[in-house]
């Protein structure tokens, strides 16, 4: 059995070209790996694939969860270990693409066996984060779990608010539950690579690919969103790029300043994600081309040396 190709990378470092390119080599169907690119409704400000290049190869969980739901690690883990069966069943290989290095990292070293979250204790840290601010959640994710509130980055509020839910509905540190993991993927069932391009030239596909956004209808694609009124702490209001359109939108900012703010954000997203596979995953292969076919060569004797084509 191929074991399950993955391509992590950040953002619009040419995952979807890639992949679906190595889908062709294995025989493979794509899954997602974004935790963005799996809400409905934000296509373009996402970067999913668009039909076209949907048409090309099978892909799975793009676009499939509503932007009202809040999914987790866990709900997409089990969401893609039933589509990894689904491709396998079918005789061909999984290939999972994203830029979410907490998902690659549950499937290949575990998650950790946190209860459900119930909506009080959801409720109380946000109302905590509404009321004091990022100050008072770090120092309330400080007081249950100062080991994992250590690592998590100044203005990081998901993962500070993640830590204070726990220690709300549990009474024990989120680090408590990281002794009790085992990989969802086990050993040598699986191949992965990492998209390492040169930063600087990263920064200017990042800009320009924003500019692409705007011009095929990402403001159309935020006033939706806005018209639905959903609550601003969503996962999928925070998609990249979203809460300055809609800034705009709502007279804020003029949209050259909305626009240079998202391609800001977008930078320092991509700064993360580099920092996070570099630590994380720093024996996975390396892929450093941008350029498309520059970039399938690499793949394809990355896969060589493997013994994988």
């Amino acid at each position: 059995m191929t074991p399950c190709l993955l391509i992590a990378g950040p953002t619009a470092a040419g995952k979807t070209a890639l992949s679906i390119h190595a889908a062709h080599q294995l025989d493979g169907e794509i899954i997602n790996a974004d935790s963005m690119q799996i809400y409905a409704g934000l296509p373009l400000i996402t970067a999913q694939p668009d039909p076209e290049e949907r048409a090309r190869v099978p892909h799975h969980l793009f676009g499939v969860w509503d932007a009202g739901f809040r999914g987790s690690v866990g709900d997409w883990t089990r969401a893609a270990l039933e589509e990894i069966g689904a491709v396998r069943a079918r005789g061909r290989t999984p290939i999972l693409v994203g830029g979410t290095g907490m998902y690659f990292k549950a499937l290949t070293q575990g998650l950790a066996p946190v209860p459900e979250i119930d909506e009080v204790s959801r409720g109380k840290a946000e109302t905590l984060l509404a009321t004091g601010g990022t100050q008072a959640l770090r120092a309330e994710a400080e007081r249950f779990d100062p080991a994992s509130t250590a690592r998590v980055a100044a203005a990081d509020q998901q993962r500070l608010q993640r830590i204070v839910e726990v220690g709300y509905a549990t009474g024990r540190a989120l680090s408590d539950f990281h002794v009790e993991t085992a990989p969802l993927l086990p050993e040598g069932d699986w191949f992965g690579i990492v998209l390492d391009p040169e930063r600087e030239a990263l920064y200017a596909r990042i800009e320009q690919r924003f500019d692409q956004m705007v011009e095929r209808g990402a403001l159309a694609e935020a006033q939706a969103y806005a018209e639905r009124g959903l609550d601003p702490a969503l996962p999928a209001s925070k998609a990249l790029g979203l809460p300055p359109l809609m800034s705009h939108l709502d007279g804020e900012m003029q949209l050259e300043q909305a626009t240079e703010l998202a391609k800001r954000d977008s930078r320092r997203y991509a700064k993360r994600q580099m920092t996070w596979f570099r630590n994380q995953h720093a024996d996975w292969p390396r892929l450093r081309a941008l350029e498309p076919a520059a970039a399938c060569r690499e793949l394809d004797a990355i896969l060589a040396e493997a013994d994988l084509i």
